[in-house]
């Protein structure tokens, strides 16, 4: 059976870079809202093994489709034909230093739209690898209570003074500060030997310091809640989500 057979799909449309854009979402649940941002290659079926763990723990989760296939297990020959065409999308930042990802509004716009519907504080958001900054620019909305990043990869590091940086404007990252210091906490997980989050875990400590709660995982791995899945990681999620989503 097909990993999406029990998720009910629908499509979301908002602006990004101007234009009117549309992506499918898949939904499954019920209880407060959580945003799951898929990783790279695309909508595999860890990401929604993961999903379905969140379904079961009482929430209302959304798989929003932005790239690559949808339905498979993670391959790496999958990723190989994705790359190239997010290096070049204008629907991201791959490389640039100090900007939001453009579709981080379509993002936004979808969680005010769960918001308003299931209620309650507002919504969880979790990205991963490519999108894991993409919590955080959905923090930029109130709307988002409770982000996750999960070894944020993005820009990519192969260039000088890309290891640090969070995939987020100045002015963004300024809300981020503000609504941090104003209670809204973010949690980042990671391995501790995995190179691609670069030194952007110090960066959010910089930023936010004790707002930022970092899960800091042993052995070698890369995707937390996915490939390399940890229970410690899906707990401590489970954990933070739990407090800030119900009323």
């Amino acid at each position: 059976m097909d990993a999406l057979d029990s998720w009910t799909r629908s499509e979301h449309t908002d602006d990004v870079n101007g234009s009117p854009t549309t992506h499918p979402v898949w939904r499954r649940g019920s209880g407060p809202g959580v945003i799951v941002v898929h990783e790279m290659p695309g909508l595999t079926n860890g990401v929604v093994r993961f999903g379905q763990e969140l379904v079961e723990a009482g929430y209302t989760v959304l798989l929003p489709h932005l790239f690559g296939p949808a339905g498979r297990e993670f391959s790496n020959v999958d990723v190989a034909k994705v790359l190239p065409r997010l290096c070049i999308s204008r629907e991201f930042t791959t490389f640039a230093r100090g900007e939001t990802t453009p579709v981080a509004g379509w993002l936004r716009s979808l969680a005010r739209s769960l918001h308003a519907e299931v209620g309650g504080p507002g919504v969880g958001a979790l990205g991963m690898c490519f999108t894991g900054g993409f919590a955080l620019a959905m923090m930029v909305d109130e709307a988002t209570v409770a982000p996750v990043v999960c070894q944020p990869s993005a820009p990519f590091i192969g260039l000088p003074g890309r290891a640090a940086d969070l995939n987020l404007s100045p002015a963004d990252a300024d809300v981020v500060r503000r609504r941090a210091a104003a209670g809204c906490a973010v949690l980042g997980v990671r391995y501790t030997s995995d190179p691609l989050p670069g030194t952007r875990f110090d960066t959010l400590t910089s930023l936010i310091g004790d707002a930022f709660i970092k899960v800091e995982l042993e052995g070698k791995g890369h995707s937390t809640v996915t490939e390399q899945r940890s229970q410690r990681a899906v707990d401590a999620i489970l954990h933070f989500f739990g407090e800030r989503l119900h009323d």
